[in-house]
Formats: C-alpha cells, sequence, structure tokens
C-alpha cells in the first residue's frame, strides 16, 4: 500500500497517514483549477466538437469537483481526480446526445423547413464549389490523395494513418495543414480560420 502513496507523499505528506485514519487531505480546489484550466479545456476539446458543449463541460467539470471535493480521498492526484470526472461527464454526454437523437420528431414544420430551406442558388452555388474542391484534389500528388483518401473516405485517425503511410504523424498533420491552406487559397476563403 505504500507504493500507492510514493506520489502523494510528495503531495500531500501525511497522506498514507490520514487516509489509514480516515482523514482525507486538504486540497487547494482553487489552485487546481487554475493550474489545469487550460489543460482541461484542451482535454474536453479533443473529445467534442461543439464549443458550446466544450464550455458547458467544462464549467460542470468544474461544478463537479467543487460540489464532491470532500470525497477526494488522495488515492490519486487531485489532477487525476479532476480528469476523471471530465472523462465520465464527456461519457454522460455522448449518451445523452445519442438519446436525444434517437427522440427527435420530426414534425409538419419541422420537415416542411428541411424540404424547402435549401434555395436553388445555394444548392447551385454549393455544387460548384465542391466541384473546384475535387478538381483541386486530383491535382494533388499521390501521397496527398492517398492521405485523404484514409482519414476521409476510411474514417481512420491522424496516427492511424501515419501508420499505414509509415510517416511521422506530424508529417501527417503538416501535410493536411498544407492542403487546407492550399485550398483556402485557390478556392478564395482565405477569411475563413
Amino acid at each position: 500500500m505504500s507504493a500507492m502513496f510514493d506520489f502523494e507523499s510528495q503531495v500531500f505528506p501525511d497522506a498514507q497517514a490520514a487516509f489509514v485514519q480516515g482523514e482525507f487531505p486538504v486540497v487547494n480546489w482553487e489552485r487546481v483549477m487554475r493550474d489545469n484550466e487550460q489543460r482541461l479545456y484542451n482535454f474536453i476539446r479533443k473529445r467534442v466538437a461543439n464549443f458550446a458543449d466544450i464550455e458547458d463541460l467544462v464549467q460542470n467539470t468544474w461544478y463537479e469537483v467543487i460540489r464532491n471535493k470532500h470525497k477526494f480521498c488522495g488515492t490519486s492526484r487531485p489532477e487525476t481526480w479532476m480528469f476523471g470526472i471530465a472523462v465520465n461527464l464527456v461519457k454522460n454526454h455522448y449518451k445523452s446526445v445519442k438519446v436525444s437523437y434517437l427522440h427527435d420528431e420530426l414534425n409538419d414544420d419541422v420537415l416542411g423547413t428541411l424540404l424547402h430551406s435549401e434555395q436553388p442558388e445555394g444548392v447551385t452555388e454549393g455544387k460548384d464549389i465542391l466541384s473546384k474542391v475535387l478538381q483541386r484534389i486530383a491535382q494533388l500528388p499521390e501521397d496527398y490523395q492517398q492521405l485523404l483518401q484514409l482519414i476521409v473516405d476510411h474514417d481512420i485517425s491522424y496516427q492511424e494513418a501515419a501508420d499505414r503511410m509509415t510517416i511521422p504523424i506530424g508529417t501527417v498533420r503538416s501535410r493536411l495543414s498544407r492542403l487546407r491552406q492550399s485550398l483556402k487559397q485557390d478556392l478564395g476563403w482565405d477569411s475563413l480560420n
């Protein structure tokens, strides 16, 4: 059991004695939150696409940490405990999103809006842009086309694409970044982020 407290003894010198006696360590949660604010945001951002949901999940994580801080017993780092809460909130988020999609109803108003919301000029413009993008992609070097096919068609991660192409993941990221920049310039999307 002492191995479990090797790290905690550096952060909480009396953690093992306190745990054995049923006492919980005192943690400066405000400092933990301040020191890990950006890490938590990035952690959730990697798992959730919608920025509004990210903000909500970050706030919910802080809320749950403060609400349940009395349950922290010191068997792990406070940051680890906090990120565990974040993981559970992200999982619950996806469960609730999945369930809400199953229960959405298409009434006549919603269906009418969906059917008539596309204006003919918007459809034509979209087809023109798609045509330009496809032409531009056809002009790319073969390794870029292969990379796009792996990531888009096969829906695999950057790491999996790097492994299949036997190149470093940094090369995958830089190629995709250059491709994005090239498409933005070629198609006049320079104002996009």
